[in-house]
């Protein structure tokens, strides 16, 4: 299934539509402000595992996910001084964020490290999902086999069936991930460098 957005201005029954199938466990694709993302409930195992399968990824490479503010950040990862900060500058923005985890974030979500990869993206859609939603949402491209991202629903919905239940339409998006930074310690360190400007 296939439902048209506007990015601007994302249309409440669109938005909780789409929350339903969230908290019945399902999976969505939906556009961010890079390029679209394949999302669950961090929450929901089952649905973590239909990712892992539809992505065919590895199950030991840690998923990142959406939260609304830096102020919900801080309930799922420990943020320093100098990591707040920087991602006060930031944020909303194209970036993932990798920080020591919380006892809030499920097992299924952490590396060996116990760290995670938090986004607050600068897209209304995401962020209408997640507070709809009430907890954060799972990011992770549009792409197999680390190839580009796709960058139509179309291509989405045929490329991922029968994995996602839904793909939140908002028009055609330009291949370009986000900037990945580590932010575990004192200094940042940039990971990859994608859409966003320099750190």
């Amino acid at each position: 299934m296939i439902l048209a957005i506007r990015l601007d201005y994302p249309k409440g029954k669109i938005v909780r539509r789409a929350v339903d199938i969230l908290k019945a466990g399902g999976v969505i694709a939906y556009p961010t402000d890079t390029v679209y993302g394949i999302g669950c409930s961090i929450f929901d195992k089952r649905a973590l595992e239909r990712i892992y399968l539809c992505k065919r990824m590895d199950r030991h490479k840690p998923l990142s996910f959406i939260c609304e503010s830096l102020k919900d950040i801080s309930q799922y990862a420990l943020v320093s001084n100098a990591a707040y900060k920087i991602m006060k500058r930031l944020v909303p923005g194209p970036y993932t964020f990798i920080l020591n985890a919380t006892r809030a974030v499920p097992r299924m979500m952490l590396t060996k490290r116990k760290t995670v990869g938090i986004r607050v993206p600068d897209n209304e859609v995401c962020l209408s999902l997640v507070r709809e939603l009430g907890h954060p949402i799972v990011s992770t491209s549009a792409s197999l086999f680390g190839g580009d991202p796709l960058s139509r629903s179309a291509e989405i919905e045929e490329v991922f069936k029968p994995y996602v239940d839904l793909v939140i339409d908002g028009g055609t998006l330009v291949s370009e991930l986000s900037t990945v930074v580590d932010l575990t310690e004192d200094a940042p360190r940039i990971l990859r460098e994608g859409k966003g400007k320099q750190i």
